[in-house]
């Protein structure tokens, strides 16, 4: 052992087995503190570290117990306890090792400790080691757009707080590990969650030291509106989106001052025709069986009959089964089928006019269709008073020559459409279904008629509505849509980054609302990424607050949910630079595929058995010892393990500043007031 080893031996090994070894400490220690050359050691302390050298390298063993006097010495006195002479021993479990001389900590331990071996405490150097946090920022040379050198340090670590064990030591992360994986913050309502992700995103942006952080991408998704006040002390080169969803009527508020020149505003809009159809299954909650099909055909439809002539789809002209062949095939069939109901004459006639009303080609039409129902006392007649039917025979032939063999159906295409169109299409989708024999179908879709009826009558949906009629870049194609989220501009065929930071505030919405607009948006990013050349070129992650809303382990009764758009990304993400930042109070109703795909953890105080149990099944190699501590872990304290440390560790979460709107209620303030009180507070 080297001299310095030696200084620091503070006892001996003198019980190994396999789970646990115990070292006493050296005599004449009145407690558990060690002073050493540089510092007061608290090495008996749960959950610190003690080192033992072994030939060429450290072992490492955590502090799991203490207690004065072996258990089982034969009974003493009291006053015999309290002496400084008694023994004092510390149970500890081997985690690791690390080179005497330089190199990494590496977890697991092949050789145990023999008897009588010395125990040594750890510096800062060596708690470094041991985080394997040592290495300096990088300083580096990169190139700019316009092609010239800049020289810059790039950071490998992020300081994310202060140990809970070792006073004053920085509990630092590293960069590339945790922003390269996915990452949960789980913890008990007021236990610091929202402190800690703002912390997070506030350290990456707030570096001096270091190049700025341009190429970041972060999407809050604020289901609690927290987000945007926790901005204001980032420098004002990063930029920032703030989207709120809200009725059309409500303002929005002003950045803060200190944000005036770096944020954008607007009310968030979704182009309901971004949406896939298993999306539009969920919002209409479509059943698999009937509802599913029959949505699927109306949404074909859309596409088919298109609303925009100029995003009329691009067709092969030698295709046997042209657009405008399948549009005349649809329309005959359904109008023949209408004619053979059982129904009276003037209500087929109000019935087929309601469909050419939306849906019409050049060769059948009112025009062309309307001589041919001229309803005259209950009959289809050529006339008033007349006794031929002619004309009504002539429609006859005309719809027949455009009925063929069935055609396939275009797929629907994410065209624009409006909420209206979408109506009608569904009701031309049921005639088609009921012309192909389904008699029952507008029986069996009642709900989802009622349902799409309520959502175009609904306000609360508004952020779905863009007008047809006005479509900006980022209404038309969903390539524009998630740039703009993302803060990329295009000019000249180059990209640039304009923002790094998009919060969208869904304060306001209900629970089926946040469900929509985070599957969607997050699948669109994840569609956009999966596209992107050089993929993994430009990350982005997704913080989802609250995310045991809509990120359910429990499965949806109806066709689809928003977590296999979540649990697709987990498992998917990480390929093409698509990572969430997952933070939610109840593990136990998180989707076990998005917690299992975490490379990452950050947990604060659980107290519930059911999330308790979760945080152990997600963890098995970390000790019962600390798991037993998340119920007592105090506000703004964590336990952070995963592969951006080398081992967990309870640390104390830096304080973010600002903090984001999730005060406390000062209930004594408020309550405790003057007759007729001065009331800060609108609706």
């Amino acid at each position: 052992m080297v001299r310095d080893d030696a200084s620091r031996a503070i006892g001996k090994i003198v019980s190994v087995s396999a789970d646990r070894l115990v070292v006493e400490l050296h005599g004449g220690s009145d407690n558990f503190t060690i002073v050493g050359f540089d510092d007061i050691h608290y090495v008996a302390t749960l959950g610190s570290y003690l080192t033992v050298p072994m030939q060429a390298e450290y072992v490492v063993l955590e502090v799991v117990g203490l207690h004065e006097k072996d258990s089982a010495q034969p009974h003493v006195s009291q006053a015999e306890l309290d002496k400084t002479s008694s023994a004092k021993f510390l149970d500890v479990v081997p985690v690791g090792s690390m080179p005497i001389q330089g190199g990494s900590f590496r977890f697991g331990v092949s050789t145990f400790p023999p008897l009588y071996a010395d125990a040594l405490y750890a510096r800062d150097e060596d708690l470094d080691r041991i985080f394997n946090v040592e290495l300096p920022s990088e300083l580096k040379t990169k190139m700019d757009a316009a092609g010239a050198q800049q020289l810059g340090n790039v950071p490998h670590n992020i300081e994310i707080g202060t140990s809970a064990v070792f006073k004053g030591y920085p509990v630092k992360a590293r960069l590339d590990e945790l922003f390269g994986g996915h990452v949960a913050v789980l913890g008990n309502t007021g236990s610091g969650k929202s402190c800690t992700v703002a912390s997070i995103f506030q350290s990456v942006f707030m570096k001096p030291e270091v190049f700025a952080p341009l190429g970041a991408a972060f999407v809050i998704f604020d289901v609690n509106g927290e987000y945007r006040q926790a901005l204001d002390n980032i420098p004002t080169w990063i930029k920032s989106c703030y989207l709120k969803a809200t009725e059309p009527d409500k303002p929005i508020l002003d950045p803060s001052e200190k944000r005036q020149a770096s944020e954008v505003k607007d009310r968030f809009k979704l182009p309901h025709w971004f949406m896939s159809v298993d999306e539009w299954a969920l919002l209409l909650r479509a059943s698999e069986r009937s509802q599913l099909p029959a949505l699927r055909t109306a949404l074909g439809l859309t596409t088919l009959f298109q609303e925009t002539p100029d995003q009329e789809p691009v067709e092969d002209d030698g295709a046997e089964n042209s657009l405008n062949t399948i549009r005349n095939h649809v329309l005959a069939k359904i109008i023949l089928s209408i004619l053979n109901t059982d129904s009276s004459t003037g209500s087929k006639e109000g019935q087929i006019i309601a469909v050419l009303n939306s849906f019409s080609t050049e060769q059948i039409s009112k025009d062309t269709i309307a001589s041919g129902l001229y309803n005259d006392y209950g009959q289809f007649k050529d006339g008033k008073n007349s006794t031929t039917s002619n004309n009504y025979d002539a429609v006859l032939t005309l719809l027949e020559g455009f009925v063929s063999d069935e055609p396939v159906l275009p797929s629907y295409s994410n065209l624009p459409f409006s909420f209206e169109r979408l109506q009608a299409a569904l009701d031309l989708a049921l005639f088609y279904e009921e012309a192909n024999g389904n008699k029952q179908i507008r029986e069996y879709c009642s709900q989802l008629v009622t349902r799409l009826k309520s959502v175009i009558d609904n306000p609360d949906y508004e952020f779905l509505r863009a007008d047809v009629g006005a479509l900006q870049d980022h209404d038309r194609e969903p390539t524009h849509y998630v740039n703009r989220l993302l803060g990329i501009a295009v000019d000249n065929g180059r990209y640039r980054k304009e923002r790094q930071i998009c919060v969208i505030d869904l304060n306001d919405a209900s629970d089926e609302i946040v469900e929509l607009a985070s599957a969607v948006v997050a699948r669109l990013v994840f569609d956009r990424m999966r596209r992107a050349d050089p993929r993994n070129a430009m990350p982005v992650h997704m913080v989802l607050e609250e995310a045991h809303r809509y990120i359910s382990e429990k499965p949806s009764r109806f066709a689809i949910d928003a977590g296999i758009t979540f649990q697709r990304i987990a498992k998917e993400g990480r390929k093409y630079g698509a990572f969430l930042i997952v933070a939610s109070q109840r593990p136990s109703e998180l989707s076990k595929t998005v917690l299992s795909q975490c490379n990452n953890f950050i947990i604060h105080r659980i107290q519930n058995p059911d999330d308790l149990s979760q945080i152990r099944q997600m963890t098995p190699f970390i000790s019962e010892t600390v798991l037993r501590r998340l119920p007592s872990l105090p506000k703004q304290h964590a336990l952070v393990f995963g592969n951006s440390v080398n081992i967990p560790t309870t640390f104390r979460v830096r304080d973010a500043d600002p903090t984001p709107n999730s005060n406390d209620t000062e209930i004594r303030d408020i309550w405790y007031v003057p007759n007729d009180p001065l009331i800060d507070w609108s609706g």
